[in-house]
Formats: C-alpha cells, structure tokens, sequence
C-alpha cells in the first residue's frame, strides 16, 4: 500500500469491509482534489456542498459526491479537460479510475461525471484481505458523482483553504456563512425523490451548534432567483423563522432520519429529533 495511503486510511480506524469502503471513498475524493488543483480548476472554481464541509471544515457524517460551483457562468463547460490530472494523481497513489462524464437528455446548468473504481481492486490495494471480499462481485464499481453548477447564484464568498492530505494545497471553498446559506435553502426547498433529504436538515444543526452565522442576505438572493421570494420582498428574520415553522410542519422527521443514519457513526443522537428540537436549534441562528 502507497505510504501516503496508508496514512490517511489510518485515521479511520476501519473495521469492516463497509467501513474500509467508506473510508476508501473519502480518500479518492481528497485524491481527486489534488488531481483538480494540479489541472488549475480552483482558478475558476470553488468547493462547496456536504463533502467540502466534511473535509475542509470537520462535518462530522460522512458524504458521497464531490459538488463544485463556478464563479462565473459558463454552459460550455466540460469535465474532459480535467479528467487526466485526476487519473493521473489517482495512478500515483496506486488507484485505477476513470472519469465519465454523465449525458444528460435534458438541458441543466448542473454539470455531472462519475469517478468511477473495481470496488474489490482498491480495496485490496488498501489493505482488506482477500477473505473478507468474498461476497465483493469482481465487477462491482464504486462510483463517486461529481458536479459543478456552470449557472451559480451570484454572491458567493470564496477564500482558501488547505486540505492536509495527500498532501497540503490551496483548495477554493465558500465561506461558511454561504454555505448555511445553501443548506438551509435545500433543507426550505429542496425536492429530492419526491423524499426528504435529511442529511440537509443534519447540516442545519451542525452549522447553528457551531455558532456559524447565516448570510440572510445570500440566502434572499436564492429565493429571489428561484422564486420562492417575491422581487419586492424583503427577507428578514421573522418572515425566515415563519418560514421554517411552516415547512417544519410537513417535514416527515422519520423519513428524515432514516435518510442520515448511514451516514453517521453515532446515530443515537437522532433519537432527538423532533418538531420542538428543530425548533429549539432554529431559535439559536445569528445572522452575518
């Protein structure tokens, strides 16, 4: 196994074949971050999403997809360009991938691709005896989406930030308040699967117990452009906090629960979850 590897995978601690995939996940997406940050793209574009919060600002649950945001508009995006310096990273550290990009049949300005990996393959090459891999089909592929919004909200705030490994480089990332921003507007409104996506609700929590104001303002300029706010309308904290009630009321706490908890190691603290938690936490926003 590649020492830097090595090193990264011990700070998991993992214990089973699951745990092990899960770890292994993480490790090529802070892989492919190097692999962009050697094609220049954070020259144009910032980190953001569940797993820049996992990695640049210590999320504590795990998460799947590696989301990215341009600074400025461009539909002709593409990630071609960008797919051999993370194929070549990822050689480096002993992995085999290849980046797909996804073709859409409808017109988005989300631009997707899939990192894709032999499950059984790399989970060899850090370290998981064949034994254990025995009901691991050969062909099975692990699979990390990748996306960029090419249309971004205007407003964003972006700084650097350093990731710590494979090795220590300058990684562009919204700023925190922003990112509460985003959270929160997809906890409001997001449709996902006609489900609820409680790992946004999680986040919610996790910024407000960390004390890390919301931008009121970034978060109005969403709901203006996605008209969930009248032009003429002004958001303020009491037009927020009827908000929330009201979308509290149909939020399916279960559904929302069941959604996190494979991404969490200790999952006794949803036991917690109800209207009157949600609305405890809620009460303890201050705002940027």
């Amino acid at each position: 196994m590649n020492e830097v590897v090595q090193g990264m995978l011990q700070k998991y601690s993992p214990k089973s074949p699951f745990e092990h995939e899960r770890a292994l996940r993480e490790i090529l997406q802070e892989i492919s971050l190097v692999g962009l940050w050697r094609g220049k793209f954070f020259e144009h574009a910032a980190f953001y999403g569940g797993t820049a919060l996992r990695i640049l600002y210590g999320l504590d649950r795990f998460s799947e997809d590696l989301d990215f945001t341009l600074y400025k508009a461009d539909p002709n995006f593409q990630w071609a360009p960008y797919a051999k310096t993370i194929v070549d990273e990822m050689h480096a550290y002993g992995f085999e991938v290849e980046l797909v990009e996804k073709k859409k049949s409808t017109n988005s300005a989300v631009k997707s691709a899939f990192l894709k990996a032999n499950t059984l393959e790399s989970l060899l090459k850090i370290g998981v005896l064949e034994r254990h891999l025995k009901h691991t089909h050969p062909e099975t592929l692990l699979r990390i989406k990748v996306e960029i919004d090419t249309d971004p909200i205007p407003g964003l705030q972006v700084k650097n930030q350093y990731i710590r490994a494979p090795i220590p480089v300058s990684i562009s990332t919204v700023v925190e308040s922003d990112l509460f921003a985003c959270k929160l507007h997809a906890a409001l409104y997001r449709a996902w699967k006609n489900r609820v996506k409680g790992r946004d609700w999680y986040d919610v929590i996790w910024f407000i117990r960390r004390e890390i104001p919301l931008n009121l303002n970034y978060l109005s300029t969403c709901m203006h452009n996605n008209g969930e706010l009248a032009q003429n309308e002004r958001l303020t904290s009491s037009l927020l906090t009827d908000i929330f009630v009201k979308r509290l009321k149909t939020l399916d706490i279960d559904d929302a629960k069941a959604d996190v908890r494979t991404f969490l190691r200790d999952t006794t603290q949803l036991q917690e979850w109800s209207t009157d938690f949600f609305l405890y936490w809620f009460s303890k926003i201050t705002f940027a």
